[in-house]
């Protein structure tokens, strides 16, 4: 296995997480009070990542709310800093509509969207959130429930999709084909669901169209504006008055240092699977890949770990494009010439460096020449990397006084849970560490806040999930609470 140089996948990790991971003392007593797995997240970081999406806004001359998308993550203390911040926050179920109002977010504040049932579109009407409609059937349940309730007319976006083939701006005049949706109303549908909000203008006033892509194509998402904006001139014959047009989130996240490790690693990978260098898995697993009597099948289903454009990049990138309406300006322009507010949902980009997951070393061992096995004392479901197809290296967190297992060379290990099943795997693929880590040292699982930290946890073997805790610097020093117990006037950045 060790035939070339390790493959290494280092993670991105920007100033405030990399100065929680120096603090070993810090995170050791942490893990030795609150157990392992242990969740961490920084909520002034989350302020930070907001600064530089409204500065985005800002460089493009644009009005408008960022929404934070709550499903990324469940975190009461991230929740909470945001709402000493002008963010808006972006709910999908009555928990979450709850736990934003609990948190300090006024109903203005509040959007409103995926499926929704009877509680949730009650109180989100009630509350007087903004409602993000997905289809006709939802639009007259909230209009039928504002008029049987007497209710105040609920602000209301309308959801679309399927925007069909064009030549969108920046693509080279290549056609771009706007993948398919279950979320949504077919732009081709857009009559029949004008026709719904006819019958609804007492009970709801239409603020604008939005869509959400999951794709990370930038001309996709310039081909679905551009149709948005149109769709917004269609309200606007109906007799309606849309100034919002809500793009959704994707903006991304890149977890690596290095892109010449992501290239590295995926074309070792191909080769692997193809039988043309030892294998670098669990068990030959490829990752959508297989081979098919010498020829490569499948595809590679892992998230782009590297990105050269994310985040409030990728969204300036998007504004920045030219708009096939206005040749020669940008697709800002087209919504800043017609007065429209941009409106936009991120969430694994604004937990980007927000979260870092601690595990302890519970026994390292190996059978015969092949890589250690390292169990941690974690599930698969505690630390969901994986599960969302991100591949990055942990951060071996090592106790104090302790030396490096082995010879201190790298070291290729398998990282495995601590369920009593063979598929409780941290990671499939053969991890390369810079040394051999000890029972009892702690490895770092940085940048997890978005999706991985908490999407999927579960009690299984009533085994515990794990518990949270936020931190802050204070000078020199780190200060923490439990999750639960934190508020912005615990942390001088988070004062209102």
């Amino acid at each position: 296995m060790m035939n070339a140089l390790p493959l290494y996948l280092e993670p991105r990790v920007e100033p405030r997480l990399a100065a929680l991971l120096r603090a070993d003392g810090f995170t050791h007593d942490l893990a030795d009070a609150l157990g392992s797995p242990l969740n961490i997240v920084l909520p002034d970081q989350i302020a930070d990542n907001l600064d530089r999406f409204r500065a985005t806004y800002r460089r493009h001359q644009l009005g408008g709310q960022i929404y934070f998308a709550h499903k990324a993550n469940r975190s009461s203390a991230l929740l909470r800093r945001l709402a000493a911040t002008d963010a808006g926050v972006d709910v999908a179920s009555l928990g979450e509509l709850q736990h934003a109002l609990g948190s300090g977010f006024a109903p203005e504040r509040i959007m409103a969207t995926g499926p929704k049932n009877p509680a949730f579109l009650w109180l989100a009407a009630r509350a007087g959130a903004t409602v993000n409609v997905d289809s006709a059937t939802e639009l007259d349940a909230l209009g039928d429930l504002v008029r049987t309730r007497s209710l105040p007319r609920v602000r209301t976006v309308l959801r679309l999709s399927a925007f069909g083939t064009g030549t969108a701006p920046g693509s080279g005049g290549v056609k771009v084909l706007s993948r398919a949706s279950r979320f949504g109303t077919p732009v081709s549908a857009l009559d029949a669901l004008l026709k719904s909000a006819d019958r609804h203008r007492e009970a709801i006033e239409l603020i604008g169209v939005g869509f959400h892509l999951d794709t990370t194509s930038v001309a996709e998402k310039a081909l679905a504006l551009e149709g948005c904006v149109s769709a917004l001139g269609a309200l606007r014959e109906h007799g309606f008055s849309p100034h919002v047009v809500d793009i959704g989130g994707g903006f991304g996240v890149s977890y690596l240092a290095h892109r010449e490790q992501w290239e590295r690693y995926t074309s070792a990978l191909t080769a692997s699977v193809l039988g043309q260098r030892p294998p670098m898995t669990w068990r030959g697993y490829g990752y959508g890949l297989r081979n098919d009597a010498g020829t490569l099948r499948g595809a590679l289903g892992l998230y782009p770990a590297h990105r050269a454009t994310a985040g409030e990049g990728y969204l300036d990138e998007l504004l920045s494009g030219p708009a096939s309406a206005t040749p020669g300006r940008p697709l800002s322009a087209l919504l800043l010439e017609n007065l429209f507010d941009l409106y936009t949902e991120p969430g694994r980009a604004l937990v980007d460096q927000c979260g870092l997951i601690l595990a302890r070393v519970l026994e390292v061992r190996r059978d015969g020449t092949g890589p250690y096995l390292v169990r941690l004392e974690a599930k698969a479901d505690d630390i969901g990397l994986e599960e969302h197809g991100v591949l990055v290296d942990p951060v071996v967190v090592a106790r104090a006084g302790t030396a490096p297992a082995g010879d201190g060379d790298a070291v290729g290990v398998h990282l495995a849970g601590g369920l009593c099943l063979e598929a409780d795997l941290i990671s499939r693929r053969t991890v390369f560490l810079p040394s051999l880590p000890n029972p009892g040292d702690l490895l770092g699982f940085v940048n997890t806040a978005g999706y991985c930290m908490d999407f999927r946890t579960t009690h299984a073997q009533r085994l515990p999930v794990a518990r949270a805790v936020a931190a802050w610097q204070d000078g020199d020093s780190w200060r923490w609470s439990l999750d639960e117990q934190y508020w912005p006037t615990l942390s001088q950045g988070g004062q209102a």
